[in-house]
């Protein structure tokens, strides 16, 4: 019968150590702060960019967390077609607090108006893709292209990642915030 010397057994131990660490280490999530200072607002025509123009200077993942501050207004989360016609009558879930976080915990498209039509009409809107890490794709999951044909995940991508604004950890990750 083998015994492991107490030499072996530091070393297994440092080795298992530091693969949990490096695993940790890439799981990033990110908290991004809509609207910045102004939080989720119908738009007042002062704005410097639209909410779509800030999620597309963005690459979400699975993970990050949308930070949606605001009064007397709601969070909806809706289908594309819903989120076209500013319709706010089926949500698939509706956030009313006034101080909303939503983590995404799958890859794809997510859809977010106002609850109110008419600051959903006015622009208050958003729209977010959520990228999946190239190494992780398997062929009958990958996201559909990019309408001018690139996928942004290759390695030749015309999308790159940023990120813009302030960061914050967030408790239990190693996180960062954004703030639009």
């Amino acid at each position: 019968m083998a015994t492991i010397s107490a030499s072996n057994a530091s070393n297994l131990l440092l080795i298992t150590l530091a693969s949990l660490l490096l695993m940790l280490g890439t799981s990033t999530a990110y908290e991004f702060r809509v609207g910045g200072e102004n939080g989720w607002s119908k738009p007042d025509g002062n704005e410097t960019g639209s909410y779509n123009q800030w999620a597309t200077k963005n690459r979400f993942h699975i993970g990050d967390i949308l930070y949606f501050k605001y009064v007397n207004d709601s969070v909806l989360v809706v289908d594309r077609e819903d989120y076209n016609k500013c319709e706010t009558s089926k949500p698939v879930r509706e956030f009313t607090d006034g101080n909303t976080t939503f983590q995404f915990d799958r890859f794809g498209f997510f859809y977010f108006i106002s609850g109110l039509k008419e600051h959903c009409e006015a622009g208050q809107k958003l729209i977010v893709r959520v990228m999946v890490h190239p190494e992780v794709l398997s062929p009958s999951y990958a996201p559909s292209p990019l309408p001018n044909g690139d996928d942004g995940l290759s390695p030749g991508s015309s999308v790159k990642p940023k990120s813009n604004g302030a960061a914050k950890l967030i408790a239990g990750s190693s996180s960062s915030s954004v703030i639009m």
